[in-house]
């Protein structure tokens, strides 16, 4: 390799504005030779349009082609045809291995199955802190023992299935009070404590994994100066100097305001890279891509990226699609994917079963029987995860056990809780916001279904089911309980 010919696209992922590859798009890809791209809900319609997609793609980006998306799980996953795999605190709730790495390997099936090559998951930063805005579900416990015996089944269920994982957010997002994608976290704990906790996932899981993914978090006492993207005591020094990790690092979403609002995208983007990163995440509008693009292309000409170093960061990128090549998936036909789809099913709605967990011994209404049913009216996506379910299909999947009266609100605040409970029905409470809310502090539903943050369960003064999700999947092993078909199995691993 000639490193005086790598072009900066080698060192960029980006994403596209829709479901098909305009050839405006293709050129621009083209044009600067971008061999990765993450997708995302907006480019994806059907199962057929997104095979078609990737082909698209493969055949504009080379052989060494990375096709990316965030599947994790629970909330964040975007394809809506597939069955929906539980999120990783479900997993970790039901706390069997071999059932976690079922479930991953079903993920990197899914993703095989269209010709995606590169799964930005699983998480292994350790939700240690209640009050955390972003991680909650996605992270597997509260305990770092318990994130790595779950992340290491993880990694296992993508290998099986060639599929590349990338493991997130080094150097861990789990104790912050604040959300990388609207603020620039800070975490300001001691090295021991670091090493005794948020590292120790991402340190034993190393020779098991792909490729890393960064935080745009301050770590004080690694680097006070920079975010870890950005950090190359943290990056250099630290993963690739002590720990000796020679697998791809990539940033995580550089249009995240703890980065954009902090520094110019070029910037930001030959910082990460000359920090450690092989490749920078440069998604969003088109002129922010080309900032990224036009000011690698600059460091590249003027050594500010030494050629060398450039060198090893594409060998790398190209080792990875080497072991895990985005070929063409086999035709197997709508009848065979359809089939396999139904046996999927029952196997994740039984999966999400076996995670449900109780908090303060609930108890379900008799089945028949008239309830109240507070709900959100139109929940919202919300940055990485996916909008979970209104009221009104609530209310229409409850109906199948009770008699349902509901009373739908927009704003957790709004809620009457003196007619409520001046019905003399039954109130059930479905928490469905991805963050807790202050505003149902002391209320006292006589049952609360927790359906999406599992800490909720602290703000509400009741008997909850926990069920670490709001997929229909997860609804469906619900309503197996309140019929009386089920048990909660599932022991909780939030260290509450």
């Amino acid at each position: 390799m000639n490193p005086s010919l790598i072009q900066p696209g080698a060192l960029c992922m980006v994403d596209i504005p829709g479901p098909v590859l305009d050839q405006d798009t293709a050129e621009h890809l083209k044009k600067y030779g971008v061999q990765a791209v993450c997708l995302f809900g907006k480019n994806i319609e059907s199962l057929a349009q997104l095979s078609a997609l990737c082909a698209e793609l493969r055949e504009v980006m080379g052989a060494h082609a990375l096709i990316a998306l965030d599947h994790e799980g629970g909330a964040i996953i975007r394809p809506a045809f597939w069955p929906f795999v539980p999120s990783a605190m479900s997993l970790g709730a039901a706390d069997d291995t071999a059932l976690t790495g079922e479930m991953n390997a079903l993920l990197a099936r899914q993703l095989r199955s269209v010709g995606i090559n590169w799964n930005f998951a699983p998480v292994l930063d350790i939700n240690s802190s209640p009050a955390n805005p972003v991680i909650a579900e996605r992270a597997f416990g509260a305990e770092a023992d318990h994130v790595i015996r779950h992340g290491r089944a993880a990694l296992g269920g993508h290998a099986s299935e060639q599929i590349a994982a990338c493991v997130k957010h080094f150097p861990g997002h789990g104790d912050t009070h604040q959300d990388s994608h609207h603020d620039l976290p800070h975490v300001s704990k001691s090295r021991a404590e670091l090493e005794a906790g948020e590292l120790r996932p991402f340190r034993e899981l190393l020779p098991h994994t792909p490729a890393i993914m960064t935080a745009h978090i301050v770590f004080d006492q690694l680097d006070a100066q920079h975010p870890a993207t950005l950090s190359r005591p943290i990056l250099t020094e630290l993963l690739r100097g002590e720990w000796g990790y020679d697998g791809v690092i990539v940033t995580d979403s550089m249009g995240m305001k703890a980065i954009d609002d902090h520094y110019g995208r070029g910037e930001a983007g030959v910082l990460a890279l000359q920090a450690g990163a092989d490749l920078v995440m440069a998604l969003g509008r088109r002129e922010a891509q080309v900032a990224t693009l036009e000011a690698i292309a600059g460091a590249l000409r003027d050594g500010t990226l030494l050629p060398l170093d450039a060198e090893r960061k594409v060998r790398r990128l190209q080792a990875l699609a080497e072991a895990y090549p985005a070929a063409q998936p086999a035709n197997d036909g709508a009848d065979t994917h359809n089939q396999a789809d139904t046996r999927n099913q029952a196997d994740t709605v039984e999966a999400w079963a076996r995670g449900m967990t109780a908090y303060r011994q609930p108890t379900a209404p008799e089945p028949g029987q008239a309830v109240l049913l507070l709900a959100h009216r139109t929940p919202q996506r919300e940055t990485v995860s996916e909008a979970a379910a209104d009221a009104e299909t609530l209310a229409r999947e409850l109906g199948e056990v009770y008699d349902v009266q509901l009373m739908p609100f927009e704003q957790a605040e709004q809620i009457d809780w003196a007619a409520a409970q001046a019905s003399g029905k039954p109130v059930i409470l479905a928490s469905t916001f991805r963050h807790r809310q202050p505003g149902w502090r002391g209320a006292q539903p006589d049952l609360h279904l927790a359906l999406y943050n599992p800490y909720a369960v602290l703000d509400i003064n009741a008997p909850a089911v926990l069920t670490y999700g709001f997929r229909p999947e997860a609804r469906r092993a619900l309503i197996g309980w309140l019929r009386g078909e089920r048990q909660l199995p599932g022991q909780s691993p939030t260290g509450f």
